[in-house]
């Protein structure tokens, strides 16, 4: 019996061919999405503590920010690394295994932390460890599951699961931060290691590799044969890098994400609640204002997604970096030891134009490589956490240099113009028709 194709409606899928009878009462796909979803929120629990760790760590031990710094940018560059090679790995050993061993080291990183007296500990359990885990399962999972579950409603799956990011920190930071304020930075670092193990059952039970398995179509699309295994996966990603550093779109998609990532994970994941606290601001308040970026951030990904699906997406990216600059250039007038409401409407706006930028990105990506997508979107996903990366140290040491944050403050909203400028400058990809092609 030929494999059935289901339609694109999200309900009363055909039967499976394999058992004759429908299994599920809405499309596996969205099954799969929703476990993409909690296993974000899972793994991304670890993001929302290192802005939190800045003052305990120095309390405790007496470490620089520079170099509680320097660990957490060790965290976000091994994380964007890591990225395009998970990706392929994925492809040769499978989505659940690759998910399950990353989200086995973010615990261990984590709960090895505890016992941590020397700051090369904390460059090695929270710097490598956690960053090789969260990684594994950055967003070129999320880009892996929308490529192989999707064929239609791919720009709003992509903002759906990037928000996960955002809602992972919604629910973890305010609870970190009363935790460490409570209870000290230990416990904490414990609560975001179980957070991680308690949906690993859930990724090996419900989450399957490819639609082919369990007999079905791709949401929207015709039946396809599961492909055989990739081996060679570092040598795959590589070669994919080597020819799409060839192009011109990838070095603008590279250099804007880049910026991105400095301007987000880089500057106000880490520097905010510190920088905040600088100004006196209670650690809970500043947290709070954190977790309320992750409340509008959903909102924004998820209309991000929705825009994408219908507008160019080089358009897009434009207008939300610029957006970007011009709220971080108000930011050093807006810093009090009381949030007030100019404050309260910074949040609200940087909150919608967080990570807005991944659904027409991965779009871009998608235009511009087609099947290699995925491992090419992991490549400019370590762009972007290279960039994270360098903010987070650079911001440590400036703080150290001299005395506040508003010099970083200022040096990024100038570089988001530039991201602007970059995303203006990519070319289409245009089909036989001459007709742009879109995601």
């Amino acid at each position: 019996m030929n494999p059935t194709t289901e339609s694109a409606a999200p309900v009363a899928p055909q039967p499976n061919p394999r058992t004759g009878r429908s299994r599920w009462r809405v499309h596996r796909a969205w099954i799969v999405a929703a476990v993409t979803f909690v296993t974000i929120i899972g793994g991304a629990a670890v993001n929302a503590l290192p802005g939190l760790l800045f003052d305990p760590l120095q309390d405790d031990f007496g470490w620089s920010r520079g170099e509680i710094g320097f660990a957490v940018s060790i965290d976000m560059a091994l994380y964007g690394v890591t990225a395009p090679f998970a990706a392929a790995l994925m492809d040769r050993f499978g989505i659940r295994r690759v998910v399950a061993v990353a989200l086995s080291a973010i615990a261990a990183g984590a709960l090895a932390s505890v016992w941590m007296t020397a700051a090369w500990q904390l460059m090695l359990y929270w710097g490598v460890l956690v960053g090789l885990g969260t990684g594994s399962m950055a967003l070129a999972f999320s880009a892996t599951v929308t490529h192989r579950w999707f064929t239609t409603r791919r720009g709003l799956v992509t903002g759906v699961l990037t928000a996960a990011g955002a809602s992972g920190q919604l629910v973890f930071l305010p609870l970190c931060a009363w935790i460490v304020d409570r209870h000290g930075w230990r416990p904490a670092s414990v609560t975001v290691a179980l957070a991680a193990l308690v949906v690993v059952p859930f990724v090996w039970l419900l989450m399957r590799d490819h639609p082919a398995d369990v007999g079905l179509a791709p949401y929207g699309g015709a039946y396809t044969e599961k492909p055989a295994p990739v081996r060679g996966a570092a040598g795959r990603a590589l070669r994919i890098l080597f020819d799409a550093a060839r192009s011109g779109p990838f070095w603008l998609l590279a250099g804007s994400f880049a910026i991105c990532g400095a301007s987000t994970n880089g500057l106000i994941r880490t520097h905010f609640v510190p920088s905040a606290h600088d100004h006196h601001m209670p650690i809970t308040a500043a947290a709070s204002l954190l977790a309320v970026i992750g409340i509008f951030d959903i909102i924004g990904t998820v209309f991000s997604g929705w825009l994408t699906d219908r507008f160019d997406a080089r358009r897009l990216l434009a207008v939300y970096y610029a957006l970007r600059g011009v709220s971080l250039l108000f930011l050093p007038l807006l810093m009090q030891a009381t949030v007030e409401p100019p404050m309260v409407f910074f949040i609200v706006f940087y909150g919608l134009d967080w990570v807005a930028t991944v659904p027409p990105t991965l779009a871009l990506c998608r235009e511009q490589y087609g099947e290699d997508s995925p491992i090419v979107f992991g490549w400019v996903l370590a762009s972007h956490q290279v960039g994270a990366a360098l903010v987070a140290f650079l911001g440590g040491v400036a703080r150290d240099h001299f005395g506040s944050y508003d010099v970083v403050w200022i040096a990024a909203g100038a570089l988001c113009a530039v991201a602007a400028l970059m995303a203006l400058v990519i070319r289409r990809v245009r089909g036989p028709e001459g007709a742009a092609l879109v995601a």
